[in-house]
C-alpha cells in the first residue's frame, strides 16, 4: 500500500458569513482552492478554540476586509471532493452563517479575486454548490433578528 492511499480524511470544520447590506449579500470569487473561480460566501477553517460565530467573523474581515456583527446559523453544507481516480480527497463541513454588514468596503485578497454585492434573488451563475439555499436561510435569519427595515 503506498503511503498516499494510506491517507485517513477527515471532515474539516468551516465557517461562511451571508453578510446582509441594503438589501444585498457579500460574495466573493474564489481565487484559490477549492472551486477556484466559483463564487462563494467568505469562509474557511474554524481555528482550534475558536467559536463558529468568531470563526465566521474573522474570516470575512481576512478574506475581504469587512466587519459583521453574526446574527445567527444559517445552515450545514457538506462539501465532499473526489480526484480524479474517486478516491475521498477533502471533506469540509461549513456552517453557514447570517450576518449584518458594520464597516470596510469589500476588498480582493489571495484568497477572493473579485468581490461583490448581489440581490440574494439573483446570484450569479457560477457558485459553489449549495449557495443560494444557504443565502435564502441566512436571508430569513436576518430578517428575523434585524427585521425588514434593517436589511
Amino acid at each position: 500500500m503506498s503511503h498516499a492511499a494510506s491517507t485517513v480524511v477527515r471532515p474539516v470544520l468551516a465557517a461562511s458569513t451571508a453578510v446582509f447590506r441594503d438589501g444585498q449579500v457579500l460574495l466573493a470569487r474564489r481565487g484559490q482552492k477549492p472551486s477556484p473561480g466559483l463564487w462563494s460566501l467568505p469562509g474557511g477553517r474554524v481555528e482550534p478554540g475558536e467559536t463558529l460565530a468568531a470563526a465566521a467573523a474573522r474570516e470575512v474581515m481576512e478574506e475581504v476586509g469587512v466587519s459583521c456583527e453574526i446574527l445567527g446559523v444559517a445552515g450545514v453544507l457538506d462539501v465532499i471532493q473526489h480526484d480524479p481516480a474517486g478516491a475521498l480527497a477533502a471533506h469540509f463541513v461549513v456552517v453557514g452563517h447570517a450576518a449584518r454588514w458594520v464597516s470596510g468596503e469589500p476588498a480582493t485578497g489571495p484568497e477572493a479575486a473579485e468581490v461583490s454585492w448581489f440581490d440574494p434573488q439573483a446570484l450569479p451563475d457560477a457558485t459553489t454548490p449549495g449557495l443560494q439555499g444557504i443565502v435564502d436561510a441566512a436571508w430569513l435569519v436576518a430578517l428575523a433578528a434585524e427585521g425588514p427595515e434593517a436589511l
